[in-house]
């Protein structure tokens, strides 16, 4: 399987993340060797200030440039990807992940290319965005195989509302769906961190 993660800067090199600190995927994408499900982890950077343009998909709010972010990586990275590497091409076998503004752009990606990537990981999504647009996609039905993995800090606005949008959409709790709700963190890298081995379980189990 592969995993297309947002923020890239953030994932493997503290020299280069915000704050020194990352995400340590290496070991978790390594802490999946026992279902046989290591995935190549695929890190996208950012635009450093041109962030927040760049993964908000909704023009209309602050000139957002997402919907070409999320086309860029559906229609150029992910061929460049299965065309260079041995990978399992299929939907089933390719997720998007990432946090905050990442989480966003992760979500509007998997509603709009969903016959691209069947796996979704949101945490601590921004759905405020837009006033919160990103909620109108949810209740789209979930696509064969689809399956999404959200959660949120008990520290920072939770998203609670996305993850019983997705339930109502046909999203099942414990098989297509997850909601985690970590205790005692906030909006952090090290949080994120944190729930990472569990999320790519979820996603690629």
């Amino acid at each position: 399987p592969v995993v297309y993660m947002q923020d890239g800067q953030n994932l493997f090199d503290p020299a280069v993340s915000y704050a020194g600190v990352t995400w340590d995927v290496a070991a978790a994408a390594e802490s999946l060797a026992d279902i046989g499900r290591q995935p190549i982890v695929v890190g996208l950077y950012h635009g450093g200030r041109r962030r927040i343009r760049e993964y908000n998909p909704f023009a209309h709010w602050r000139n957002g440039r997402g919907a070409n972010y999320a086309r860029f990586v559906a229609e150029t990275v992910k061929p460049m990807i299965d065309a260079t590497f041995r990978t399992l091409p299929e939907r089933e076998h390719s997720a998007l992940l990432g946090s905050s503004m990442g989480g966003l752009i992760s979500l509007y990606t998997y509603y709009v290319y969903g016959e691209t990537f069947g796996r979704c990981g949101a945490m601590s999504p921004s759905l405020w965005v837009a006033g919160g647009a990103i909620l109108k996609m949810a209740p789209a039905p979930r696509p064969a195989g689809g399956r999404i993995y959200v959660d949120n800090g008990d520290q920072e606005p939770g998203a609670q509302r996305l993850a019983l949008l997705l339930e109502q959409a046909g999203y099942t709790p414990g098989r297509t769906l997850r909601y985690v709700v970590g205790a005692g963190e906030g909006h952090t890298e090290a949080a994120w961190a944190r729930r990472l081995p569990g999320a790519l379980r979820f996603l690629l189990s």
